[in-house]
């Protein structure tokens, strides 16, 4: 683990990821627990707190699911404990329920929660914007325009949670989390804070209805935002031309303005107190403003809520931003948008640009890893539904696997909702056969969605007996965000090896009829994959190949994958150029000259699959103790 994380080296100059910077702050705020459930972009914050929980004294998990995890920062502040929560803005939604009893009923300990949004949605279904979830659970926000912030920000999340007695939200975006910046570290505590008794009469309980003190918590969250180290301001003291920026937009924002030579005329308000906002600092340079520029990800939340602020005050100003279509509508903010809307602020025509070729770039399709054992899933899972006199229906979940919905999959997916959902769907339509519904139901799950939100909907599905396969894609991991260990592997994120959680006893338990197959005996499995789906009733189908990252990394001796050019027919293999179309895997390419397949050698793994499926015998394998 970096030294940075653990040393204490106060004044010390070190550079830091996002993601590290919010690592360190935890420290330094002498933090008791530490809780998650990984999400991109902000999954290695709890991968590095595990890996020093131990050293630095407090307790570190990867929890079964947001709502585990959060729930378990609420339980450890009743012993006084401060405790850290991450999640993205999907795991925002997912804890909604408890973060709004929580508003009520307050905290003992400090409680912050991280949540990092996806603008863009570079790793994520959706760019939500989580600042509504702040606004509508009255909670305060605090985002960081840099990684010093983000550093800064957490050990003051914390003093405030504890004087206000409340949830306090740090919220990050993916380039805060990913980018890299210097931060000067702070002083490490000797030892955590003693844990104090849980008395009979602290009261964290959500009985009665306490909108008005979360309100009036929240206007004492307001008057500390107003004289708050996190908001910044430069420029002309009577500003007539004035930007209001949130998170990275303040670092854009700033270039721009340097950029165009107009740092003395137009002002800058650099917010880090995003909720509640501080509306006196904020009208002390509105009210002298003509035309005010909001920078901000995602949706226009200053926007309005400041268009309010000077409607409320009788101001007249003009306003640019993502709402007026000054910003993008969607997607992240970049120097050129922002640069373009500073120019609109200050009258600067947009410069001729001349495009270096008028010639589209090419977009490169989502796919699969090399090797991947779903592919081989959905493959064969196409292969079975064909046999079938009615096409059957696929319903997707959250995983590398959601891929499926486009080419990777064969389009395998009619349905595909958030994480958890597949199961429910699919349990509602496998209630339909009595009424006229005779097509085979399929849903599938992750082994780690398994555990994080499947189990509810198995429950329901088993006793309520629909009609419906369930294929369990157990690739031993937590793939997607970063192979993090769930309740099946065996593993705690503090390294300790535990009693692996069987996804078949767990499923036998509630009386499912359970099956286990590899993807990559696929005629076998095809056959199996069959035969369930002319079964009634629940059935259970787990297959189970390792992530092919994984196996890369532990297959012994070298495999050698070639191509036969000799038995190679080319187009003429009647599956329209199976190597490259239909299979589609990076390990496979096509020699357009040629006209025939070749192995490229740097994505191959060797997993060995395609030989198995090549029509015309022409891929072999040869070497390695496992292919």
């Amino acid at each position: 683990m970096d030294w940075t994380m653990t040393a204490n080296a106060p004044g010390k100059v070190c550079l830091m990821q996002g993601n590290e910077a919010i690592v360190r702050g935890a420290v330094e705020s002498g933090i008791h627990f530490a809780a998650s459930y990984p999400g991109s972009p902000s999954s290695q914050i709890l991968g590095m707190l595990g890996k020093i929980a131990e050293e630095r004294h407090f307790y570190a998990q990867w929890a079964t699911n947001e709502v585990c995890a959060f729930q378990a920062c609420l339980g450890t502040s009743l012993a006084g404990a401060r405790s850290i929560c991450i999640v993205k803005q999907n795991g925002l939604l997912c804890v909604a329920d408890a973060l709004h009893c929580a508003s009520q009923h307050g905290v003992k300990g400090g409680v912050v929660l991280v949540t990092s949004d996806d603008p863009g949605a570079h790793s994520s279904t959706n760019e939500f914007d989580s600042r509504y979830m702040a606004e509508s659970a009255d909670l305060p926000m605090l985002e960081p325009t840099n990684m010093q912030e983000a550093k800064d920000m957490v050990p003051y999340a914390f003093a405030l949670s504890e004087a206000l007695r409340q949830v306090v939200i740090i919220r990050l975006t993916t380039r805060v989390c990913h980018g890299r910046g210097s931060v000067t570290l702070g002083e490490l505590p000797e030892a955590n804070r003693p844990l104090t008794t849980v008395n009979a009469w602290d009261r964290m309980v959500c009985l009665s209805f306490r909108h008005q003190t979360m309100l009036d918590t929240l206007e004492g969250f307001r008057e500390a935002f107003e004289t708050s180290p996190c908001n910044h301001y430069e420029g002309p003291e009577a500003p007539k031309k004035l930007i209001v920026a949130g998170g990275t937009g303040c670092l854009y924002s700033r270039e721009a303005l340097r950029l165009l030579k107009a740092s003395g005329d137009v002002g800058l308000m650099c917010l880090g107190t995003i909720w509640p906002l501080p509306e006196q600092w904020i009208l002390s340079k509105l009210r002298t403003a003509q035309e005010v520029l909001i920078c901000e990800e995602v949706d226009p939340f200053l926007e309005k809520a400041l268009m309010a602020l000077a409607g409320r005050e009788g101001l007249t100003l003009r306003f640019l931003g993502r709402q007026d279509g000054a910003l993008p509508r969607v997607g992240e903010l970049n120097p050129e948008n922002v640069l373009s809307a500073a120019r609109r602020l200050i009258g600067i025509a947009e410069p001729a640009r001349q495009k270096a070729s008028s010639a589209p770039l090419l977009e490169r399709d989502l796919n699969f890893c090399a090797g991947c054992p779903h592919r081989a899933t959905f493959y064969l899972l196409k292969q079975a539904l064909r046999r079938e006199k009615l096409p059957g229906v696929v319903i997707g979940d959250i995983g590398c696997y959601f891929m499926a919905g486009a080419q990777p999959g064969q389009y395998a997916y009619q349905a595909c909702n958030c994480m958890g959902s597949g199961i429910n769907l699919a349990e509602g339509l496998g209630q339909l056969t009595p009424y006229g519904m005779d097509q085979p139901v399929v849903t599938m799950c992750g082994d780690s969605t398994f555990f994080h939100t499947i189990l509810p909907g198995l429950v329901n599905a088993s006793y309520h007996h629909s009609n419906m396969l369930l294929m369990v894609l157990d690739n031993s991991a937590t793939a997607m965000t970063g192979f993090q260990p769930h309740p099946g592997t065996g593993l705690t994120a503090m390294g300790e090896t535990v009693q692996p959680m069987s996804i078949r006893a767990i499923c036998e338990a509630m009386g499912c009829r359970v099956s286990e197959a590899d993807p990559f005996d696929v005629q076998e499995t095809t056959d199996l994959v069959t035969e369930l789906l002319h079964e009634p009733g629940l059935k259970v189908l787990i297959m189970k190949q390792p992530c092919a990252t994984l196996m890369s990394k532990q297959r012994k001796g070298k495999v050698t994958v070639r191509v036969d050019q000799s038995k190679c027919i080319g187009d003429g293999c009647g599956c329209d150029r199976f190597c490259s179309r239909v299979w589609g895997c990076p390990g496979n390419s096509w020699d357009f000259k040629a006209g025939k397949a070749v192995i490229d050698p740097v994505s191959c793994v060797g997993c060995g699959v395609c030989a198995k499926l090549c029509p015309a015998g022409a891929i072999i394998v040869e070497g390695g103790e496992d292919a």
